[in-house]
């Protein structure tokens, strides 16, 4: 019976609740030690019904052993791997040791984790519960935790119990396990006990109600204590550490014996260790009677984890070092490893060697914390200054793939000290604390450091880094730099942006040739480079389809980390050509993926492009949060890209709601920015709204500027989209009756749906002015029941308006729904792929989800839609365009036949 947790008791019971209607969740138990977080936690799976039950404890032992947790949780379901997606199936078998090489990106780990959990589930659901989560595992946390943030449409529940502040990332449930209540308490002290009220009373006070410490000293106590017949000790015995007077009270072969379970815990390795250990296997019948621990099948078992603390905290240091080296001599692999750093006393290169080794495999297998782990500790282990300097260089790329840049940060900034004369290593370092930098940091940083290199790679890195932070005369001189180098895809490309960039004759088709090699290309990296060649050029379309490739390559190819980075440039190219709902999708999905990675930077990224598409819709308290939270990190870090597209949502937002003279303002700030709070390009990609603004706010004169700068830099494009839009510029400057060819002509070239729409909206405003409302009304009608679909609703109501001013008779009723329009964000992307031909497994892997959470989403799609199979939602996809807003299909059919 558990007393007085009626209140937490109802809050678990509530995410049970939820997960077993198929609304999963995950809550965090928090409490000091002794509070009752196991009890909860058993009484929360008692409490399950038919829901499947899988349990782990973090062990302390255990702790750096790369997956020890994830094995306990898994192991009872591995039998349902095969129905995983192949890579989410091959990145688990790697975690657990089923199978030789690595699984690689902890993404697909997470993702896999996922999936087969919900496999677990079914059908009655399931219940994952782990108990000690401070000391899980980096590995199997960072993979629970993916899991535990995606359960949304899962009926699965996921428990953590954790001790004290440790940190659960990501999981906003919480339930604090505090002190009982005095009422709960006195009755478990009379119940249990025997223990008088006024009595009751002085424990509550001097154990703060703790459950363990309640009970540890009541048993502690004589008759006439607990009756009040004689006063309490003072101090209460126990005290604090509860257990470290009984401990000590053992004998000392039977304290030995404590601290090899404490280190082991492994009941056949313990008793192995006892042949090696005189005394201590006569010691077992002794630390069993005192109630300390016991033997429970393969395991033995501490009554409650603060026995093992006190049990360490009663041993020399020269018996622990004495304990991990019998170990070492019965293990292998990663526990060796471990327990020879255990053993050493000073350095030791031997050991050192192991430890890498171990990290070695945890990385293979997706482990990046725990690999971060076992390097620093085998630096500290290393001799020699450069060998140790390599290790934590090599820990701080481990804990940066692991989503954990501030101590990345710190093992590079020690590695860097140690780095002395050895140029190599210094420039490697340089450029990884660049990355860093522009991942996490100081975008201008970034450039100073990396621009410190003459390899063309290094090269590379800095006018990306320059690239972000807006400074043209940065990239010229990076592009200068690395003409220099052989001929290949990315000198040309790096090269030709530099040249393009100042202005020279030669950059456009040092460009043209670097994109007439992408049929070579392979990598997601390599399809961003070529994306930004494009973009160069003027030819967003094009960069946009470039882009699509990288963000397919990047899904399933394991980019170790990257992921939320090459969403950034896809969720952008979704915008720009009209796929607002598809770009809003891969924005979440992005910004969540770079908050758990801890890519700061990328998250205002994200977070900018999510206020772009709100001002496109109108909804501006959504756009200026969005837009504020982008700010606030861009304008420190001085990513000048992303200060610049949140100020681009906020004059898009002024423009979009009429507020023509506030949204020139803001427009003309953003061209007159800097480097660091502005950026060139997206001056450039926002001059067709410039234009509009300026226009709306009565001066010609800077439209007629802003449309020449726009014509300027689309001079060498060649795709479709920016001549529609230079067109569209054209007519909006021209006062005479020739603008309305300008607008037919943009309107013909036109690829993304929206941007017709506002030419079409241009168009038959300046035709009804022009008294020519019988022309006007088609235009105006079709950029009506464009913005009404893609939920733009200011841009909507104007064009309404227009309507009815030029004699529109009809009721005002919203057109009917395009097919698509119903779905979700995410239902939209599942319906695509389902239309490319992938099964719900391959969705699963391009996604990182479940296999069931696609199939969930299908259940969901195809009643909203009046379908009911597979073949009929990838006909209406094809019919309809492929996207609640309409593509144009060009991207789709040529990313199809790849």
């Amino acid at each position: 019976m558990l007393y007085g947790r009626s209140a937490e008791i109802d809050a678990l019971d509530e995410v049970i609740a939820r997960a077993r209607d198929g609304f999963g969740g995950a809550v965090v138990l928090r409490g000091e030690a002794g509070a009752g977080k196991t009890a909860l936690l058993d009484a929360a799976a008692a409490r399950g019904g038919a829901m499947r039950v899988l349990r782990a404890t973090g062990v302390e032992a255990e702790s750096d052993l790369a997956f020890a947790a994830l094995h306990q949780v898994l192991w009872p379901v591995t039998g349902s791997l095969d129905a995983l997606p192949e890579p989410q199936g091959e990145a688990v078998r790697a975690a657990l040791g089923l199978a030789a090489g690595g699984g690689g990106d902890r993404y697909l780990l997470g993702a896999g984790v996922l999936s087969l959990l919900a496999e677990a589930a079914a059908p009655d659901g399931l219940l994952c519960v782990v108990d000690d989560f401070q000391w899980v595992d980096r590995a199997s946390a960072d993979a629970l935790l993916f899991a535990a943030r995606r359960l949304a449409t899962e009926r699965i529940a996921l428990l953590f119990a954790v001790r004290g502040d440790a940190p659960v990332r990501g999981v906003p449930l919480t339930v604090d396990v505090p002190g009982l209540p005095g009422a709960a308490a006195a009755e478990l002290l009379a119940t249990r006990h025997g223990v008088a009220p006024a009595v009751a009373r002085e424990l509550v006070a001097g154990t703060r109600a703790n459950p363990l410490a309640l009970g540890e000293i009541a048993a502690r106590l004589t008759p006439a204590q607990l009756a009040g017949r004689e006063p309490l000790p003072d101090p209460l015995p126990g005290g604090a550490r509860l257990f470290g007077e009984r401990v000590t009270a053992l004998s000392a072969p039977a304290r030995l014996l404590a601290l090899v379970a404490a280190v082991a815990a492994d009941l056949d390795l313990v008793l192995r260790a006892t042949e090696r250990l005189p005394g201590t296997r006569e010691a077992l019948a002794e630390l069993e009677e005192s109630g300390l621990a016991t033997l429970s099948g393969t395991r033995v078992r501490f009554r409650h984890p603060l026995v093992r603390s006190a049990v360490h905290e009663a041993a020399a240091p020269a018996d622990i070092r004495r304990v991990h080296a019998v170990l070492a001599e019965l293990t292998e692999g990663d526990s060796r490893a471990w327990h020879l750093a255990g053993a050493a006393l000073g350095q030791d290169e031997r050991v050192a060697a192991e430890l890498t080794a171990a990290a070695a495999r945890a990385r293979d297998r997706g482990g990046y914390g725990t690999a971060a782990t076992a390097l620093a500790r085998a630096a500290e282990l290393t001799p020699k200054p450069a060998a140790r300097a390599v290790r934590l260089k090599d820990a701080a790329v481990a804990a940066w793939l692991g989503g954990r840049p501030g101590q990345a940060e710190s093992l590079l900034a020690e590695a860097r000290e140690l780095a002395g004369a050895d140029a190599g290593l210094a420039l490697e370092i340089a450029r990884l604390r660049g990355r860093f930098e522009l991942n996490s940091g100081d975008a201008a940083e970034a450039v100073r450091i990396l621009a410190a290199g003459e390899g063309l790679d290094m090269l590379a890195d800095a006018m990306e880094a320059a690239s972000y932070v807006g400074d043209p005369a940065a990239v010229v001189e990076l592009g200068r730099r690395a003409a220099a180098h052989p001929e290949g895809f990315l000198r040309d490309t790096l090269a030709g942006i530099g040249l393009t960039s100042a202005g020279h004759e030669a950059g456009p088709g040092l460009l043209r040739r670097a994109l007439a090699r992408t049929g070579e290309l392979g990598e997601a990296a390599e399809y961003l480079w070529a994306a930004a060649a494009a973009s160069q050029l003027g030819e967003s379309d094009l960069a946009t389809e470039l882009v699509d490739r990288a963000g397919r390559v990047a899904r399933v190819s394991g980019m170790a980390g990257q992921l939320p980075v090459v969403l950034e440039f896809v969720a952008t190219g979704e915008r720009l050509v009209g796929r607002l709902a598809s770009s809003q999708a891969v924005s979440e999905e992005g910004l969540e993926l770079a908050r758990d990675a801890g890519y700061t930077n990328t998250v205002a990224a994200h977070l900018a492009n999510l206020a772009v598409l709100a001002a496109l819709r109108g909804e501006a308290e959504s756009c200026e949060r969005w837009a504020r939270e982008a700010l606030a990190i861009a304008v420190p870090h001085r990513v000048g890209l992303r200060a610049g597209v949140a100020a681009y949502a906020l004059a898009l937002l002024d423009l979009c709601l009429g507020r023509h003279a506030a949204a020139h303002d803001r427009f003309t700030a953003l061209a007159a920015a800097g480097p660091g709070v502005g950026h060139p390009t997206v001056a450039w990609r926002t001059a067709p709204d410039r234009v509009e603004a300026a226009m709306g706010a009565g001066d010609g004169a800077a439209a007629r500027a802003a449309s020449e700068a726009y014509r300027r830099g689309a001079a060498h494009a060649a795709t479709p989209e920016s001549h529609a839009l230079l067109a569209r510029c054209r007519g909006l400057v021209d006062p005479s009756d020739e603008a309305v060819d300008a607008f037919d002509e943009a309107l013909r070239l036109h690829t993304n749906p929206f941007e017709a729409a506002r030419t079409a909206l241009l168009l038959g405003e300046r035709l009804r002015r022009a008294q020519r409302p019988g022309e006007a009304r088609p235009h105006l009608r079709t950029a009506w029941e464009t913005f009404e679909r893609a939920g733009a609703r200011p841009w909507a109501r104007r064009a309404r308006a227009e309507l009815r001013a030029a004699g529109e008779s009809g009721g005002g009723q919203a057109p009917p729904a395009a097919a698509l329009d119903v779905l979700t964000p995410q239902e939209l992307r599942i319906a695509e792929l389902v239309a490319d031909g992938l099964s719900s497994r391959q969705i699963a892997a391009r996604l990182f989800l479940s296999p069931r959470t696609v199939e969930y989403h299908l259940y969901k799609i195809y009643p909203k839609l009046g379908i009911g199979s597979r073949t009929e939602l990838a006909r209406l996809v094809v019919l309809t365009g492929s996207s609640t807003e309409g593509t144009g299909g060009g991207t789709r059919d040529a990313l199809r036949h790849e």
